[in-house]
């Protein structure tokens, strides 16, 4: 396994809570993607506002049980990496927004015992 420390690339995609991809949540699709092709980690976080470019509001009201929050998938791993998995994000995606931007990567890991 290659550590995943210095300069690398940080992709985060925005989406919706109802997005799905094979009658699946898009989030768990994405994330069990990234996993089997041995990303490094990813964290999907559940947004209480936003709106995209339908500019439709979407926010978490206390009487509001069936909003389509926003979500943000993101992960960070190697341009390489990033690069090899984007046809495969590509085809998964109906709509939303990906951004990437380099990031520094300081990885700490569990110590051996």
């Amino acid at each position: 396994m290659t550590k995943l420390v210095g300069e690398n690339v940080l992709m985060r995609i925005f989406i919706g809570e109802q997005d799905r991809y094979n009658h699946k949540p898009l989030y768990e699709a994405l994330v069990e993607m990234f996993r089997r092709e041995g990303f490094a980690g990813a964290t999907v976080i559940r947004c209480i506002s936003g709106f995209g470019a339908h500019s439709v509001y979407h926010t978490m009201k206390l009487l509001d049980l069936s909003a389509d929050l926003p979500l943000i998938v993101e992960v960070v791993d190697s341009q390489e990496k990033i690069d090899a998995i984007m046809p495969q994000v590509d085809e998964m995606m109906d709509g939303g927004l990906i951004t990437l931007e380099k990031a520094t990567v300081i990885r700490y890991t569990h110590k051996k015992e």
